[in-house]
């Protein structure tokens, strides 16, 4: 009669070893599997930060960031002219922010281009394509087909009335006047107003 009751004993606390063996195994996977979340977003998702100016083929002029409202009517080194671009390292993601005023720019629904203070929204999310003819168009990553373009008058236009082949979405990246910074990865193009084509920055010859 004393069998029974010693092998039920010995069975159960097989069964209790095991039962911890397993939780412990389970947690161990689940905290392995939070550090590499964490490695991977601290260690993949980096971003590159870069200062520069984007020209407005229709405008002439740059985009500036006032705040809420945002506009192609910037002089060469106006304090408002100057963006942050923040870019992921893996793509060409950005987000622009206005140096001075802080404020992304961003397209809501309704295709409007606006600021906003907070730039973590997908909204404020922009993908760059490089066009043949040495311009960039930034096209909405949320809203697909819309784009960041601005009239002759220097206005936003709706991302809904917009497509890559009009001059109102083409931008150039320029260094601030007198600020080029030999660098940078990507090369900076400089425009005229009398013709607004784009030539190449030559090196400044080195004197002895």
């Amino acid at each position: 009669m004393s069998v029974l009751p010693s092998r039920f004993i010995y069975v159960c606390l097989h069964f209790l070893v095991l039962y911890f063996q397993l939780q412990e195994s389970h947690q161990s996977s689940a905290d392995f599997r939070f550090y590499i979340k964490n490695q991977t977003r601290d260690d993949v998702s980096r971003k590159q930060v870069r200062i520069y100016q984007l020209y407005s083929r229709t405008t002439g002029k740059h985009v500036q960031i006032l705040g809420k409202k945002i506009n192609a009517n910037g002089d060469d080194g106006g304090k408002y002219a100057l963006l942050v671009v923040e870019t992921e390292t893996f793509g060409s993601h950005i987000r622009i922010k206005g140096k001075e005023s802080g404020y992304y720019i961003c397209m809501n629904k309704n295709g409007k281009i606006i600021g906003k203070p907070n730039g973590d929204n997908q909204e404020c999310v922009f993908v760059e394509e490089f066009l043949e003819n040495n311009y960039t168009a930034l096209v909405s990553a949320k809203y697909k087909g819309w784009y960041l373009g601005f009239n002759r008058k220097g206005r936003p236009k709706k991302g809904s009335k917009t497509t890559q082949t009009q001059q109102e979405v083409h931008f150039m990246k320029r260094h601030p006047k007198g600020k080029a910074d030999p660098l940078e990865e990507f090369r900076f193009t400089t425009v005229t107003k009398r013709t607004r084509r784009a030539r190449r920055l030559k090196p400044n010859p080195k004197t002895n």
